[in-house]
C-alpha cells in the first residue's frame, strides 16, 4: 500500500501506480532524452543561444523523471514516495520549460522576417506576455504537484489535482493563443511578400513550421494531462502506463528531436547578418553624406 508523506498508510483508494512500471521503457526513454539533451547542450553552447537554456533544463527534467520511473519499477509493489515524486513532478513540469523557449523563438523569427507590423501582439510585448503565462502555469502546476505529493487526506489529494488541472489549463490557453498569433503572423507576412521582398531574404519559414508542430505536440500533451487528472487516480488513463509514453514521452521527445534537426541557432545567425548589413548601410550612408558635404 502507498504511504503518505509522514509514512502513514493512506486510508483511501490512492496508489502511486495502478500497474507495474516498465523498467525497459523507463531506461529507454532515459537514454533517448539523455542523448537529445546532451546534443542540445552542445548546440546551445556552440551557438551561444542562451534563450534555449529553458529547453535544455526541460530535457534534464525529462531524464530525471524517467530515471525516477526506472527506480520505481524496481520497487514494485512497495513503491517509495521519493521516486514517485521525482518522476511525477519532473515529467509534469518539463514541458513548461519547452514552452518558454518556443515562445522566445517566435520573436526572433519575426525580427528576421521584418514582420513586426504583421504580429497581433507587438514584438516588445510578445515574449513578455507568453513567458509570464508560462511562469504562471509552471508555478501553479508545481504548487499542485507539491500538494498532491504531500497530501495526507483525500481532500488534499483532490485539491492538488484541481490545482494541477488549473495550471495545465493556463498552459493550454496560452499555447492556443500563441498558435493563433503565429498563424496570423505567417498569413499576413506571406500576403505582403510582393511588396516587401526583404521578408524572404532568409528562409525562415521552416523554423515557423517547426514552431507549429512543436506547439501542437505540447498542446496535445497538455490536453492529455488535463483529462488524466480530471479522471483522477483511479481513472483509465492513469491505470494504463502506455498512455503516458504515447501522449507524453513520445511527443516531448519529438519536440526536442525536431529542435535538434532544425535548430534556432540558424535564425540567430541570420539576425547577426541582418544587424551587420543594416549597420553597414547606415555607416555607408553617413560616409556618403560626409563626402557630399566635402565636395561642396
Amino acid at each position: 500500500m502507498a504511504e503518505s508523506a509522514d509514512g502513514e498508510p493512506f486510508k483511501y483508494d490512492f496508489v502511486f501506480y495502478r500497474y507495474d512500471p516498465s523498467l525497459a521503457a523507463a531506461v529507454l526513454f532515459t537514454v533517448l532524452f539523455g542523448l537529445t539533451t546532451l546534443y542540445h547542450g552542445y548546440q546551445l553552447t556552440r551557438a551561444r543561444l542562451w534563450y534555449f537554456i529553458p529547453l535544455l533544463v526541460g530535457g534534464i527534467f525529462e531524464v530525471v523523471g524517467y530515471m525516477g520511473r526506472a527506480i520505481s519499477s524496481t520497487e514494485t509493489p512497495d513503491w517509495a514516495l521519493g521516486a514517485f515524486i521525482m518522476q511525477s513532478l519532473t515529467l509534469l513540469l518539463a514541458p513548461a520549460f519547452f514552452a518558454a523557449s518556443i515562445y522566445m523563438a517566435l520573436g526572433r523569427i519575426i525580427l528576421v522576417a521584418d514582420g513586426e507590423d504583421c504580429s497581433l501582439i507587438p514584438k516588445k510585448w510578445l515574449t513578455k506576455i507568453f513567458v509570464a503565462g508560462d511562469v504562471l502555469s509552471f508555478v501553479t502546476q508545481g504548487a499542485g504537484g507539491g500538494i498532491l505529493a504531500t497530501g495526507k487526506s483525500l481532500d488534499k489529494i483532490e485539491l492538488g489535482e484541481r490545482v494541477i488541472i488549473g495550471g495545465l489549463m493556463i498552459q493550454v490557453v496560452f499555447f492556443g493563443v500563441f498558435t493563433v498569433v503565429s498563424i496570423v503572423f505567417h498569413v499576413r507576412i506571406r500576403a505582403r511578400v510582393a511588396n516587401h521582398p526583404a521578408s524572404l531574404r532568409f528562409p525562415w519559414a521552416k523554423h515557423q513550421y517547426v514552431l507549429y508542430i512543436t506547439s501542437i505536440l505540447v498542446l496535445i500533451r497538455s490536453v492529455f494531462r488535463v483529462i488524466e487528472y480530471v479522471q483522477g487516480n483511479a481513472g483509465y488513463l492513469l491505470s494504463h502506463e502506455v498512455f503516458l509514453y504515447v501522449f507524453d514521452g513520445v511527443l516531448m521527445l519529438a519536440v526536442m528531436g525536431l529542435f535538434n534537426v532544425v535548430h534556432p541557432s540558424e535564425v540567430q545567425g541570420w539576425l547577426l547578418q541582418k544587424d551587420g548589413a543594416e549597420s553597414g548601410a547606415l555607416e555607408q550612408g553617413a560616409n556618403g553624406e560626409h563626402c557630399e558635404m566635402v565636395d561642396r
